[in-house]
């Protein structure tokens, strides 16, 4: 697993992205991972990158993307951000600010079923 060794430069910035969270960030923590059974931690640090939300457990990152992940450049720092944490069995949840604002709970019921795949397998 990608760990945070020669990244000491992540870690004051993962500090930062934690105090100031979005509110898509927020409202997901606060009102539904915080307190799920399966625990995920918030901007953790991962080789060379820092997901939104991880469950070491399940391998799991959940990325919340917001309009800069849907441009052209974007989408490809995605892929490639995707495929380097796919070397590490880590699997990524894409979700966007929109559904989380709109359709909060059908996107705690997607996570809570892609845990749920994972705990059967």
């Amino acid at each position: 697993m990608p760990d945070r060794k020669g990244n000491k430069e992540h870690v004051q910035f993962a500090r930062e992205l934690r105090k100031n969270m979005t509110r898509e960030e927020k409202h997901l923590w606060y009102d539904f991972l915080k307190d799920y059974p399966a625990k995920f931690t918030r901007q953790k640090i991962l080789g060379q990158y820092i997901a939104d939300f991880y469950c070491a457990e399940f391998k799991l990152v959940i990325e919340l993307d917001g309009s800069q992940h849907y441009s052209e450049i974007g989408r490809v720092k995605d892929k490639i951000r995707t495929e380097y944490l796919k070397e590490y069995d880590i699997d990524v949840l894409r979700i966007s600010n929109s559904e989380v604002k709109n359709n909060f709970s059908g996107v705690c019921e997607y996570i809570d079923y892609q845990i749920n795949l994972r705990k059967s397998l």
